[in-house]
């Protein structure tokens, strides 16, 4: 089996059935919530060789994984300890800006320009949101990814976060920035992401 980190066939196949999935669960406006999250994490590593095998759909600081720490260059994850609160926090102000928005935006609706607008920010807020807390032990970028595609197509847009391989340019700089809680430095480059992609 494929280690879990790196480029495989697998790890390919299982992002596009993935992407796939999570397009027609946007379309339909199926709930969104960290269970959700954690269904495509256990998707994401299907067939693949974690680490530990425990870690797979598996929060940090649940059962066995108490005391797990991660960090990103400089930067730490919220603690374990703390892990189960903020993803509560995340999915409650997640929950309220979809509320808004899908009384705003109709399905099969093209948004409008101030529309498309807080439909990018909340694409950054939720990408960032997760990359600050990075719940699991691995794949937690992706995982944002994710989350901000689902949430553009749920509201009309393309999906146009790269998932794999990740974005270059100035996404080093943003996931850096997010591991801070400074959020808003990911929607200048999240607008210039969506740009390029309804461009090609």
């Amino acid at each position: 089996m494929a280690d879990w980190d790196a480029n495989s066939d697998q790890l390919e196949a299982n992002l596009s059935r993935l992407s796939s999935d999570i397009r027609q669960d946007a379309i339909d406006r199926a709930p969104l919530t960290v269970d959700t999250a954690r269904a495509w994490h256990q998707t994401m590593m299907s067939g693949l060789a974690p680490d530990k095998p425990e870690y797979v759909g598996r929060y940090r600081g649940e059962l066995g994984l108490e005391g797990l720490g991660v960090q990103i260059g400089n930067h730490y994850g919220v603690v374990s300890t703390r892990v189960a609160v903020e993803l509560k926090s995340f999915e409650e102000t997640l929950q309220r800006a979809m509320l808004v928005l899908d009384e705003l935006i109709e399905p099969g609706q093209i948004p409008s320009t101030d529309e498309l607008d807080a439909v990018i920010e909340l694409c950054a807020w939720v990408h960032s949101e997760w990359v600050r807390i990075h719940p699991f032990a691995n794949g937690n970028g992706r995982t944002a990814r994710l989350w901000a595609n689902a949430i553009a197509i749920r509201y009309g847009v393309p999906a146009f976060v790269r998932v794999r391989p990740r974005p270059g340019g100035d996404y080093a700089k943003i996931a850096d920035a997010a591991m801070t809680g400074s959020w808003q430095a990911a929607i200048p480059m999240f607008r210039r992401m969506y740009d390029e992609a309804v461009c090609q």
